[in-house]
């Protein structure tokens, strides 16, 4: 697995992003867009799906991101729930409940498997990486200080 530079490099964040399109679009249709409850919640909770991703991805060190791709994992389960929700109120048709429904399964794999190849990698990440020496030194010997040290009164 190659070693992301960019968000935009990773799979989960893709798709996160895709699906959070998609419900935009939902919410803003008929009488779903009206139920301003359900609407904020299940934007919000799709948005935390990429942002979680990002925010963890932003903090450079394994344990964080791992940490925040659960919270991904969580927030993509939620979103799978409030479909339901609004497939019951007849907001979406079965044909965009089972879309969208694929794609948060396919999110929660990715995840996982994101997940689990980071808790077998040696990587710690980029801000566990040791401080490299600059490569000119001062050759110059240090000079002392010879005069006698002065006490306080």
């Amino acid at each position: 697995m190659a070693t992301f530079k960019r968000i935009e490099e990773i799979e989960a964040w893709v798709l996160a992003r895709n699906i959070c399109k998609e419900i935009y679009a939902f919410t803003k249709q008929n009488d779903f867009s009206k139920d301003f409850d359900l609407v904020k919640q299940i934007r919000r909770s799709s948005g935390s799906v990429m942002d979680n991703i990002a925010e963890g991805f932003e903090r450079e060190g394994k344990l964080e991101f791992i940490h925040f791709l659960s919270i991904s994992k969580g927030s993509n389960s939620e979103v799978k729930s409030q479909l339901y929700r609004a497939f019951d109120q007849n907001y979406i048709t079965q044909k965009q409940l089972d879309l969208l429904h694929f794609l948060c399964d396919k999110e929660s794999k990715i995840l996982s498997g994101l997940m689990k190849y980071l808790n077998s990698s040696d990587i710690k990440g980029i801000k566990f990486k040791k401080h490299h020496e600059p490569e000119t030194k001062n050759h110059k010997p240090e000079t002392k200080n010879h005069k006698p040290e002065t006490k306080n009164q």
